[in-house]
């Protein structure tokens, strides 16, 4: 029998790249390629998870297609950049799942209640097929509740990205999530590992 794989399932927009500051006064994902931003610290991080063993797998929901805010060429190439500036680092991602759908959608045909997006367990369970991951070995790491909603539903352990506060402490508990690790960013999350676990 193969070996299992031990995998980071990494969230996207606020773990990997910036988010993006609208004039409407909301943050959200890049609408284009222009706007795409890897946040400080995470080329290495992404390199140190790869020295230590994990695969490094992408599971994002990304509806700004399904919104109506760029298309899927715009979407594309923001996959490109993301993957050109991660290989500066001699990083290469080993995969990538995204739902592209929303159930409010602008588009009618990504107007799906579907099984793909956060915290419904689809992308995660087929990658897991497709690279054969030992998910007890393996992180699940985002900056939002779906995240973590998903990561307990996977019984894998979550390490949220960001920082706490009273609100989101209080909507954990509501929640009944408790995250496995809470670290500021993927460079703290990865060091954590790096120091912790058996490698």
């Amino acid at each position: 029998m193969n070996k299992k794989s031990k995998a980071i399932f990494l969230d996207r927009d606020g773990v990997i790249n910036e988010l993006v500051y609208f004039r409407e006064g909301i943050s959200d994902s890049p609408n284009s390629a222009d706007q795409f931003r890897l946040i400080n610290g995470v080329g290495n991080a992404l390199k140190n998870l790869k020295e230590l063993g994990y695969k490094l797998i992408i599971i994002s929901n990304q509806p700004g297609i399904a919104k109506g805010k760029y298309t899927l060429d715009e979407f594309s190439k923001i996959q490109q950049k993301m993957e050109w500036e991660i290989k500066q680092y001699n990083v290469i991602l080993d995969d990538q799942f995204y739902c592209l759908h929303h159930p409010n959608a602008a588009i009618q045909e990504y107007q799906i209640n579907c099984e793909c997006r956060k915290p419904h367990t689809k992308l995660v369970l087929d990658a897991i097929k497709k690279h054969n991951i030992d998910i007890d070995k393996s992180f699940l790491m985002g900056d939002g509740m779906a995240d973590m909603e998903l990561a307990k539903k996977m019984n894998c352990r979550g390490i949220f990205i960001g920082n706490i506060n009273s609100a989101i402490s209080k909507l954990f508990k509501d929640k009944g999530v408790i995250p496995f690790y809470i670290a500021h960013d993927l460079h703290e999350a990865s060091e954590y590992i790096n120091k912790y676990y058996d490698n």
